[in-house]
């Protein structure tokens, strides 16, 4: 049968390369098409027709600026539905675009699956009519989704977290403490706080010059920067040049080892986002940051919009606050720098907060997540063509 999978940035990149080598295990014959990322060109063996860094715009000023961009983009998961006539369209989060693009095949008459959900539960609540008129099956990664669905009338299957997997598998190949630090030209007496500023462009201009400063304040540890394979080394130099940051030119910027970053880091300074539950997932304790303009008006219009407790995932799955979130104006140097201090030190704080990824991990689950979704995936389709 025929896929043609959508993910829009990094994160969705990693999961649905595992779905794809997911759905290989159960349909030998599956052919691929995907707007998507190097990962999953890995995995499916094509070229992504858009990759994912062309397309990862955040907020309305940089969407508006890209609209004709982003409808070009359109134009073509269309023409590849008419002409190349998957079995399947399956979606990854990514929700303004991927929700047009399940409209249309809907008109087509062509199934369409999401695997990992919007988060509607948060907010843009009125995309769930959407999804119920659109999507055949939604596969959720989060185990409070189903019950938020069955509200709306609609039935989802959790089917295990993709992270936990992930981690595990990526632990098998992560060095000593001591071998990292040598491998990456890291200082091996100074331990590791590591920063994972978000993948998207807007992102780390927000975030990275307030979490560099914020490491200022311990001059015992060395700041290390995950980079995100969209965003080169420059850009990152250059944000943190434009803030006035003295370590511009000297800050590490690792690729391709950000897990084993977080996993050898004392503590790390997180963008809210996946990143918040792969570090929980490693058992690093974090603080989760989520500039983005950082004025109390916007917090205030923001407060009023989410219809969730908090933002970040682990606490979302664990429904207690497990990190402590600085979200917009509460987010600076100085609030970064007291939260991170108590968590480098054996401190009941940082007690605390390990054994809160431990009530996180028990509500996750253990099931293999992407081999759960292919199964009722290629099922599914196997019974229409019955």
């Amino acid at each position: 049968m025929k896929y043609f999978l959508i993910a829009g940035e990094a994160s969705g990149d990693i999961h649905a390369s595992q779905l794809i080598k997911a759905i290989k295990a159960e349909d030998n014959a599956a052919e691929f098409n995907f707007f998507g990322g190097d990962l999953m060109a890995s995995a499916a063996g094509v070229q992504p027709i858009v990759h994912y860094r062309d397309m990862a715009f955040m907020g309305f000023i940089e969407v508006l600026k890209h609209i004709g961009q982003i409808t070009g983009f359109l134009r073509r998961a269309k023409r590849i539905i008419d002409e190349w006539k998957p079995d399947a369209v399956v979606l990854v989060d990514y929700p303004s675009f991927n929700l047009k693009v399940a409209g249309y095949a809907h008109s087509r008459n062509i199934k369409a699956f999401y695997f990992i959900s919007p988060k509607v539960w948060a907010w843009k609540e009125y995309r769930v009519k959407q999804i119920k008129k659109y999507i055949t099956e939604l596969y959720s990664i989060l185990p409070f989704e189903t019950d938020f669905y069955a509200r709306h009338g609609y039935r989802v299957d959790y089917v295990g977290n993709p992270t936990v997997k992930e981690m595990a598998e990526a632990r098998r190949n992560f060095t000593t403490e001591h071998q990292f630090k040598q491998d990456n030209g890291l200082d091996p007496e100074r331990p590791v706080i590591a920063l994972l500023p978000g993948s998207r462009h807007k992102e780390i201009r927000d975030n990275l010059p307030e979490m560099v400063a914020a490491c200022n304040e311990f001059p015992e540890y060395q700041p290390v920067i995950g980079g995100a394979p969209n965003i080169s080394e420059d850009e990152y130099r250059n944000v943190l040049n434009k803030a006035g940051i003295k370590q511009a030119e000297t800050i590490k910027v690792l690729f391709g080892r950000s897990f084993e970053l977080i996993a050898h880091a004392r503590a790390a300074i997180v963008t809210s986002g996946t990143a918040t539950l792969e570090t929980a997932v490693l058992g690093t304790p974090q603080v989760v940051c989520y500039r983005m303009n950082g004025s109390k008006r916007v917090y205030n219009w923001y407060k009023r919009l989410l219809k969730v407790k908090y933002v970040s995932l682990p606490n979302l799955i664990a429904d207690e606050p497990i990190l402590t979130e600085l979200l917009l104006h509460f987010c600076n140097s100085r609030s970064i720098a007291r939260t991170l201090a108590p968590l480098l030190d054996d401190t009941p704080q940082r007690s605390e907060m390990l054994a809160g990824y431990s009530r996180m991990m028990d509500h996750l689950g253990t099931a293999d997540c992407t081999a759960t979704a292919a199964r009722l995936l290629t099922a599914r389709l196997r019974r229409q063509q019955q």
